[in-house]
């Protein structure tokens, strides 16, 4: 036992040198944290300061609800616009104009087709027959750029301008 005892006194000055080198360097890194957190605390409290909520929990929370309700107001906003787009595309927008003469050399460029389209070339195509006796307009219901009624040769150039429309 005494040779234990003799062994740790010789060693003692490196025991105590080493304990006191590991509380040194905790003592620091206890430091380094304690300017750290801090530095945090700093943080949060200027973060907490202009938001007018007591804790983070409840800031938090209310980050989320309104998330939320923004979330809900754009779904509104896209079938919304959905909406609006599929009309739009029903809207008939394309027209393509053909003026002629429809008697040959007796008149001048007065009749005319109309015809007026949406996207899926639907629509109607409208006939005006101009002669000297007086003015006729027949109107042609059009789906897919065809109509059941028959269709003249300035009639089909008309649909082809408004189908050619971009």
């Amino acid at each position: 036992m005494t040779e234990i005892n003799e062994l740790i006194l010789e060693q003692l000055p490196i025991i105590i040198f080493g304990i006191l080198l590991i509380v040194l360097v905790l003592l620091i890194m206890m430091i380094v944290q304690a300017v750290k957190l801090r530095k945090l605390r700093k943080n949060y409290n200027n973060l907490m300061s202009s938001t007018g909520v007591e804790d983070l929990e409840s800031l938090l929370f209310n980050l989320k609800v309104q998330m939320d309700s923004i979330e809900d107001v754009q779904a509104e906003n896209r079938d919304d616009i959905t909406k609006a787009i599929s009309k739009l595309n029903q809207v008939q927008g394309k027209l393509g104009i053909k003026r002629y003469n429809a008697y040959g050399e007796r008149g001048a460029d007065l009749s005319f087709s109309i015809a007026m389209l949406n996207e899926n070339s639907d629509g109607i195509v409208l006939t005006g027959i101009y002669n000297r006796d007086g003015s006729y307009v027949y109107a042609k219901p059009l789906k897919g750029g065809e109509s059941t009624y028959s269709l003249s040769n300035e009639e089909r150039e008309a649909i082809a301008l408004a189908q050619q429309e971009a």
